[in-house]
């Protein structure tokens, strides 16, 4: 069985990308085989049941999801597939002195995702650009204990 993962990227400045390709790096150390996908021209019809997402996103504005993700995020919202079968995890990516919209972008998506049937694993990563760590290492710290349990009872799993 081939343990793969697709990682979509919304971003406005940059800084999700960095998350995403720290994540390929991690994944594929894992022998996770690790796409990293800008959601640019990508609607819902990205997501394939059977398969494992990482979103790695920006809240953009006043909560918004960025540009570039929301032909994903708004086609998830008004053509409503079905993703049962579709695991994904959520990097967001915020700062709490938007209180109010703090990682909206993430929840949004994970709001739309799990509505569709789709399953969340683990935690949602949230990261505060005001919290003096950059998103890249505070994601490189989460994504290793998320791969363990997205491919968790994969027999190629990496022993714990």
């Amino acid at each position: 069985m081939t343990r793969a993962l697709t990682i979509l990227v919304g971003t406005t400045t940059g800084n999700a990308q960095y998350c995403a390709e720290e994540s390929a790096f991690r994944a594929q150390a894992m022998e996770v085989a690790a796409e990293v996908k800008p959601m640019d021209g990508l609607d819902a019809s990205v997501f394939v049941p059977g398969q494992t997402y990482l979103l790695c996103v920006s809240t953009y504005g006043q909560g918004d999801v960025s540009d570039n993700a929301r032909g994903v995020y708004e086609t998830l919202i008004r053509k409503q597939p079905a993703l049962t079968g579709v695991r994904y995890g959520i990097v967001s990516l915020g700062d709490s002195s938007h209180a109010q919209t703090f990682c909206f972008a993430g929840r949004r998506f994970d709001n739309a995702l799990n509505k569709l049937g789709a399953v969340r694993v683990g935690e949602i990563l949230n990261h505060d650009a005001s919290s003096g760590t950059m998103p890249e290492e505070a994601t490189a710290e989460w994504v290793v204990s998320w791969l363990a349990q997205a491919f968790e009872g994969d027999a190629t799993a990496p022993a714990q």
